[in-house]
C-alpha cells in the first residue's frame, strides 16, 4: 500500500468515526482525553501500567476526583472502551496517543525513561498505516528524533509507512471554565502528511485546533507556555521577600495592581511550585539549549527563585516560633494541604512535601490534613517521606499544634476557626489579607 493510500485509509477512518484510538498512560491527562473520543462514537483501548487503573476502569469507577465519575461510567457502558495493561494489543489501534510522565532525573535533567519504553513497545508492535502522537511534555526534537528513531528500528519509516506527531497536553485539573475538549489543541508533525491526520484526529474530538509547522515547534509552545507561567511566579515570589521585608503585604500590593485593566497580568506567589508542568518544564529548555552552546541564564534564575521558596517558608516558620519561645525541633506542626493546588486530590510534584521534607529534618513532629488525599503517596522525589494519613481537622487538633502552615488553600477548610483557635498561623496562600496578631505569611 502506497503513503497515500496508507494517508487516504487513516483520514477516512478518522473522519468517519470509525479509527481506533489507543491511548497509553490513564492518568490526568490520558483518562479525559480517552473519554472525550468515546464520547464522540469511538472505539478506544487505554493502556496503563497500573492493574489497579485498569479493574477500576473496566468496572466504570473513576479515581480522579475532579472528573465526574458518571463519565467513566457511562464510557464502560458503551461497549466502546476497554483498558488494558497488555501492550501486545498496540498493533490494535490506528491511532496512539503517548500521555506518559516526563519527569527531571536528581540533577534535574530530562528523565526520558517513561517515554522510551513506551516508544519501545509500540515499535514491537507497530505496524503501517498507524500514527503515533506524542502528547508528554518535553524538549523540542525528541518526537522527529528520539521517538522516531526509536520506531524505526523497526524498518518502517516515518512519513512513509506510518505518521508521528506532537500534540501537546494542555490539562489544567479543577478547571471549571475549561476541559480538554474546549481548549484549544495545538499540533506539529513530522512532515506535513503526519500534521493533516492528526488534525484531523484532534478536529473529532476538540473545539478548536492549531496547526504548526512542525512537531518541534508544538513542542517548543508547550515549553514556552509554562517557562511563562514559571518565570512570573518566579517574580511574584521574589517580590514577596523583598516586600515581607520592607513591611509591606505582597497579597495588598497584587490587589492593587491587579486592578489595572491593561499592561499587568496577575500571578500569585506561593510555597513553592507544584504540578507536573511547571515545576519540570523549564528544565527541559535549559538542558536542550545547552545542546546549543545557549545559556537560558533568565529560566534558571527562576528556576533558582521557586526552588528556594520551601525554605524560605520553613524559616519564616522558624523565626515565628522564636519569637513565641518555641523551637522548631520537636514542634507540633499541622500542614494544611498536600495538593499542588486548592480543590484538587492531585499531588505531583507538590512543594508541601518538600516543606515536610525540611521540617522533619529540622526535628519537627509533622501531621497534615488533606480533604482530597487520605493517604500521602511515595513521591519520586521525595522516596524516604515516612508514610503519612490526613489528620481530622478538629478544633483540639489546630489548638494542640505549635503552628499551623498553610500550603494549599482548598476552599473547603474553615480558616475562620483556624485563625481562631492556632495559636500560630504560617500562610503561604493570602488566605488572611487583614493583619491578626497569630498570623505570619511567607
Amino acid at each position: 500500500m502506497s503513503k497515500d493510500s496508507l494517508k487516504q485509509d487513516l483520514l477516512s477512518k478518522i473522519k468517519s468515526g470509525k479509527a481506533h484510538v489507543g491511548v497509553v498512560g490513564m492518568g490526568y491527562v490520558g483518562l479525559p482525553l480517552a473519554l472525550a473520543f468515546v464520547a464522540k462514537g469511538f472505539r478506544v483501548t487505554g493502556f496503563d501500567v497500573d492493574p489497579a487503573k485498569v479493574e477500576s476502569l473496566n468496572a466504570g469507577r473513576s479515581y480522579i476526583m475532579h472528573l465526574n465519575a458518571q463519565r467513566v461510567a457511562d464510557a464502560a457502558k458503551t461497549g466502546r472502551f476497554q483498558a488494558t495493561a497488555d501492550f501486545q494489543r498496540l498493533s490494535e489501534p490506528d491511532a496512539i496517543l503517548i500521555a506518559v510522565p516526563t519527569p527531571l532525573t536528581a540533577q534535574r535533567e530530562p528523565d526520558m525513561t517513561y517515554v522510551v519504553q513506551t516508544a519501545q513497545q509500540v515499535r514491537e508492535r507497530l505496524r503501517k498505516g498507524q500514527i503515533v502522537v506524542l502528547e508528554s511534555t518535553t524538549y523540542p526534537g525528541t518526537t522527529d528524533e528520539l521517538v522516531r528513531g526509536i520506531l524505526e528500528q523497526t524498518g518502517l519509516r516515518s512519513g512513509e509507512d506510518f505518521f508521528l506527531a506532537f500534540s501537546p497536553e494542555r490539562e489544567d485539573p479543577g478547571n471549571k471554565h475549561f476541559n480538554t475538549t474546549t481548549i484549544p489543541k495545538v499540533v506539529g508533525g513530522v512532515g506535513f502528511d503526519a500534521t493533516e491526520i492528526a488534525a484531523a484526529l484532534y478536529q473529532s474530538v476538540i473545539e478548536k485546533v492549531v496547526v504548526v509547522s512542525s512537531s518541534r515547534a508544538a513542542e517548543a509552545a508547550k515549553l514556552t507556555e509554562n517557562i511563562f507561567r514559571a518565570v512570573n511566579i518566579a517574580l511574584v515570589n521574589e517580590l514577596k521577600v523583598v516586600y515581607d521585608r520592607m513591611g509591606i503585604d505582597v497579597w495588598e500590593v497584587l490587589d492593587a495592581a491587579a486592578t489595572k485593566p491593561f499592561g499587568f497580568m496577575r500571578f500569585n506567589p506561593g510555597p513553592g511550585l507544584g504540578g507536573h508542568c511547571i515545576p519540570l518544564d523549564p528544565f527541559y529548555l535549559t538542558w536542550k539549549a545547552r545542546e546549543y552552546g545557549i545559556s537560558t541564564r533568565f529560566i534558571e534564575l527562576a528556576g533558582e527563585v521557586n526552588v528556594s521558596m520551601p525554605h524560605y517558608v520553613v524559616d519564616k516558620l522558624q523565626l515565628a516560633l522564636n519569637d513565641r519561645s518555641r523551637s522548631l525541633k520537636g514542634a507540633k506542626v499541622l500542614l494544611l494541604g498536600i495538593a499542588y493546588k486548592k480543590d484538587i486530590d492531585d499531588p505531583r510534584e507538590s512543594p508541601s512535601f518538600e516543606l515536610i521534607d525540611l521540617l522533619l529534618r529540622r526535628g519537627a513532629l509533622v501531621s497534615y490534613h488533606d480533604p482530597y488525599i487520605p493517604r500521602a503517596p511515595k513521591m519520586r522525589s521525595w522516596p524516604d517521606l515516612p508514610p503519612m494519613q490526613s489528620a481530622p481537622l478538629t478544633v483540639e487538633a489546630v489548638a494542640s499544634a505549635d503552628a499551623v502552615l498553610i500550603a494549599t488553600d482548598h476552599s473547603s477548610i474553615d480558616y475562620a476557626m483556624i485563625a481562631d483557635k492556632a495559636s500560630l498561623v504560617v500562610d503561604t496562600r493570602g488566605v488572611y489579607r487583614a493583619p491578626r496578631a497569630n498570623v505570619v505569611k511567607a
